[in-house]
């Protein structure tokens, strides 16, 4: 039985179980299958990306404070993130990954980082 590549369709020469007739091949195929089929979650990845990256560049210590005003003008949004932690004593931490911050009075925030 002749086998044919599933990405351009050329016939598969080798072993019995080469799925793709090139390395040029496996890597296209495998690229387009896990590319992000919507502009939304690309978009949305991105801003994630970008709100961990502040995150992670503001909190070199673990545990800091910041003023909101410093979150923004670094293009922080607050709309992603990606969990939310409820303390026994009703606060709630906002969690991008293992990067959290919580809301204190007069617009200052807790950064905190997650013990992995």
């Amino acid at each position: 039985m002749e086998r044919l590549c599933p990405e351009c369709g050329e016939k598969i020469i080798g072993r019995s179980d080469k799925k793709f007739c090139s390395d040029a091949c496996r890597n296209s195929f495998n690229n387009a299958l896990n590319k992000d089929s919507k502009n939304l979650v690309r978009n949305i990845n991105n801003r994630l990306r970008k709100n961990y990256r502040i995150l992670e560049s503001l909190n070199s210590k673990d545990k800091t404070k910041v003023r909101k005003e410093t979150l923004l003008k670094q293009g922080f949004n607050f709309v992603y993130f990606t969990s939310e932690y409820v303390t026994k004593t009703g606060s709630v931490y906002k969690y991008v990954y293992d990067q959290g911050y919580l809301p204190l009075d007069n617009d200052w925030f807790l950064l905190v980082k997650k013990d992995s």
